[in-house]
């Protein structure tokens, strides 16, 4: 009998390392769906200020199990970022600037994400009179009346889209109450607060900004107001160590159905801060 059960055990043992042998070489060889890993994405203030990306990368985490490491920074600086290769994917709204980066080879492609606009805040009493829908208007009436005005500075795509609606608007001098900070939205927010200073700022990162100190939006709806997003993968060709796998799982995730929708549900007291139009 003992040698029996020895004998049984002993062919026991055998199929289950025969069988753990088969198990781990089907793993092997079965394909991989998701790929897990770390991501770092170069962004704007305006996305991470606005409280979006603490809405939107939890939702992605739990549907991939890819962690983001966001960089918050100008769009500019965040393009550059892109050119050395410190990134994998920018989340940026400077379309001229992002469609440029992709000819040059820095990109895969540009994906339209989402949108909102800008608008220019200041003084709830509007010492130069901008109140209106007419920024190029606005923006004359602040330069003559020599206003103090908080720009970013920044080469973000803020600052960009402010410099070309001074330029729209033919102001040369933007007069002495002009001041660029080198910093983000909310620091510029901040700076107005503190001075009673007009500023351009996009919707989401006011919506979201607590300090307004008698500030309000003073001018809006303007269609050239208009600010739009685009997510581009750094391209693997210039940067081979850029983790472009990843870089693709988060950019089909976030104009996917899944996450058009958890942009769409992001809102600050109610209110829609970013509109979803990726295109299918």
């Amino acid at each position: 009998m003992k040698r029996f059960l020895s004998c049984l055990r002993r062919r026991v043992c055998h199929v289950l390392g025969v069988s753990t042998l088969v198990a781990m070489s089907t793993l092997a060889t079965r394909p991989v769906l998701a790929q897990t890993g770390t991501l770092v994405m170069a962004s704007t203030t305006s996305t991470e200020q606005s409280g979006l990306f603490g809405h939107l990368m939890p939702a992605f985490r739990q549907a991939t199990g890819i962690e983001v490491k966001v960089v918050a920074l100008g769009t500019g600086q965040a393009l550059d970022m892109g050119r050395r290769g410190d990134a994998d994917v920018l989340f940026v709204h400077d379309q001229a600037a992002e469609e440029k980066f992709v000819a040059d080879g820095f990109g895969v492609r540009r994906f339209p994400v989402m949108y909102n606009d800008f608008v220019l805040i200041g003084p709830s009493a509007d010492p130069a009179g901008t109140r209106g829908k007419d920024i190029l208007v606005a923006l004359r009436k602040l330069a003559t009346a020599q206003s103090p005005f908080v720009s970013r500075g920044d080469n973000s795509g803020t600052h960009a889209a402010e410099l070309r609606y001074w330029k729209l608007a033919g102001v040369d001098n933007k007069g002495v109450g002009y001041k660029a900070c080198g910093c983000g939205m909310g620091p510029a927010l901040n700076i107005a607060a503190s001075t009673q200073a007009y500023a351009l700022t996009d919707r989401g990162t006011w919506l979201n900004f607590k300090n307004r100190e008698g500030l309000s939006v003073l001018v809006e709806g303007d269609t050239r107001l208009f600010n739009q997003y685009g997510v581009i993968a750094v391209n693997p060709a210039r940067h081979p160590h850029a983790k472009a796998a990843l870089a693709q799982q988060f950019i089909d995730w976030v104009i996917s159905p899944a996450g058009q929708s958890s942009i769409a549900s992001y809102k600050v007291g109610g209110e829609t801060l970013f509109f979803p139009n990726a295109k299918p």
